[in-house]
């Protein structure tokens, strides 16, 4: 029995599409001329986006704080704390200088096997705003996430806007770009 030559084409052509694994949208270089001592500091995170945000994230995402120190060899230390409630949840990791200024490769301290992860800072004025871009690789998968920072709750003209263009030019849409939820929040110096 002979199979009809349009089944067969599609056939064939749905093995081929099964071997092809769409690539991931090139990453933007890190900014130029980065300073890491003026990078160093408090910083508010506005907005989060990433591959693996969904609508329903939303409610989850409280404000938080990453506060950014460097040390003497170019690392950063990094501590971030967000209110939930009466309560505070912290955690923190490490950013290993890469070969570019401004690019790192970040270190959760779990150890050998742990997922590769590799950060940079887009864009930064130092005193207002930063964009930094994030992807982790695991076994299957890679995990975008762009992070929005602000030294305050005020963005200058145009940040948002730099934003949301990042993030679509990484394939990102609407659906996948999360702000906390400020409503009846205030920042609780006994908490965090």
């Amino acid at each position: 029995m002979r199979l009809p030559c349009g089944l067969w084409l599609w056939l064939s052509l749905l093995k081929v599409l099964q071997g092809q694994t769409p690539r991931p949208p090139t990453l933007p270089p890190p900014m130029q001329s980065f300073q890491g001592n003026q990078f160093q500091g408090e910083w508010f995170v506005l907005g989060l986006a990433g591959n693996s945000f969904r609508p329903e994230h939303r409610a989850l995402l409280n404000p938080f704080t990453a506060t950014f120190e460097l040390s003497d060899d170019g690392r950063f230390e990094v501590w971030n704390a967000m209110t939930r409630g009466q309560h505070c949840d912290t955690w923190s990791y490490v950013l290993i200088p890469a070969a570019q200024p401004g690019q790192f490769t970040v270190d959760h301290g779990v150890g050998p096997g742990a997922d590769r992860e590799e950060t940079r800072v887009v864009n930064s004025d130092y005193t207002q705003f930063a964009l930094m871009l994030s992807r982790r690789h695991t076994s299957k998968l890679a995990i975008l996430r762009i992070s929005l920072l602000s030294r305050n709750w005020l963005l200058p003209p145009g940040t948002l806007d730099q934003f949301f263009c990042l993030s679509r030019a990484q394939g990102l849409s609407d659906d996948n770009i999360v702000f906390p939820d400020v409503t009846d929040w205030s920042p609780h110096a006994s908490v965090c």
